[in-house]
């Protein structure tokens, strides 16, 4: 008679469920999936069907506005990009270069920030709202006001060039040398965002590590590397994490900036990867071509995804580790 015992025992220790469940745990069961329906039945409806959907459209020759049926044509629409599309490669390269040129400027920019704003001085609470002020204002009115600021011949930025001397100030967005610079310049607008979460990140690293830090004779610059660093370590993390992705899927503010209607700017110097899409989706009107490029953005984010996380476990330090 102990033998089932025993089992049961066993079972409960190896984490396996008994077969036999009571009519509460049951009922419990039945009542958990009743309130995940909704949420399935969303996730099915608006992320899994269109996914699906998504893919055989960018196997076809679709058009934006059509009359007849989209022919099925397989593969032919990657085939083509990665062969014979230049732009394909031309907008891919301009946003790795923003992701590399604005990525590293965001997080040190914030960072410095969030180092001044640790500092107890008087009225500092104030500083803190008027700086995060930005970060939560629209990224189209933001792109309309650097338009203004940045304008070559009445702009703000250029009459304060020529007040400190410099005799010949950019054009800023007409000239292709200097459009990235002037995108990645209105990119610092919304650092406000990016220092308040590091000052969340520093404000939780524990006073008894930077006391430990003194008494072993640490100056400054030893407790922001050896304590400071390590510790903010997953803030920093999860803002490149962040800062990456937001980079790749860049869209509104550069649509302002290049005039919309599918413009790259001078030269095509700003034609992002989110813009030739749409250009090609929506302004030449070739939406099964458009929807393979979507895809293989998908694809490129997934991948840098998966770097960056297999470079956690390398880079990131968590208070709890041993």
């Amino acid at each position: 008679m102990s033998m089932p015992t025993q089992q049961f025992g066993k079972q409960e220790e190896l984490g396996v469920p008994p077969s036999v469940r009571s009519a509460p745990a049951k009922r419990e069961e039945r009542v958990a999936y009743l309130f995940l329906m909704p949420w399935s039945a969303g996730l099915l409806l608006f992320l899994a069907i269109p996914l699906v959907y998504s893919l055989y459209i960018s196997m076809t020759d679709r058009r934006l506005i059509s009359r007849g049926a989209a022919n099925f044509i397989g593969l032919e629409n990657y085939v083509y990009m990665f062969t014979r599309d230049a732009f394909f490669y031309k907008s891919l390269f301009i946003t790795i270069k923003w992701i590399v040129l604005t990525t590293p400027l965001l997080l040190i920019a914030g960072l410095l920030i969030s180092l001044l704003l640790n500092q107890k001085y008087f009225g500092m609470n104030v500083f803190r709202t008027i700086l995060y002020i930005p970060a939560v204002v629209s990224g189209v009115a933001v792109a309309v006001l650097w338009l203004q600021l940045l304008n070559p011949e009445l702009g703000a930025v250029n009459y304060v060039l020529i007040k400190l001397g410099v005799q010949n100030p950019p054009y800023w967005l007409e000239d292709p040398a200097w459009a990235m610079p002037a995108a990645a310049l209105m990119s610092l607008w919304g650092v406000g965002g990016t220092a308040i979460i590091y000052l969340a990140g520093l404000q939780n690293i524990p006073p008894h590590l930077y006391e430990a830090a003194t008494i072993d004779g640490a100056g400054a610059w030893g407790k922001f590397r050896y304590v400071t660093l390590p510790m903010l370590s997953p803030t920093i993390y999860f803002l490149l994490l962040n800062a990456v992705i937001d980079a790749l899927l860049i869209f509104g503010p550069l649509f302002v900036l290049v005039g919309g209607g599918g413009s790259g700017g001078p030269d095509n110097s700003l034609l992002f990867y989110m813009l030739y899409l749409y250009r090609v989706a929506f302004v030449q009107g070739f939406m099964g071509y458009g929807t393979a490029l979507a895809w293989i953005l998908t694809i490129i984010g997934v991948l840098m995804v998966v770097v960056m996380l297999k470079l956690e476990r390398r880079f990131v330090f968590y208070e709890s580790e041993d």
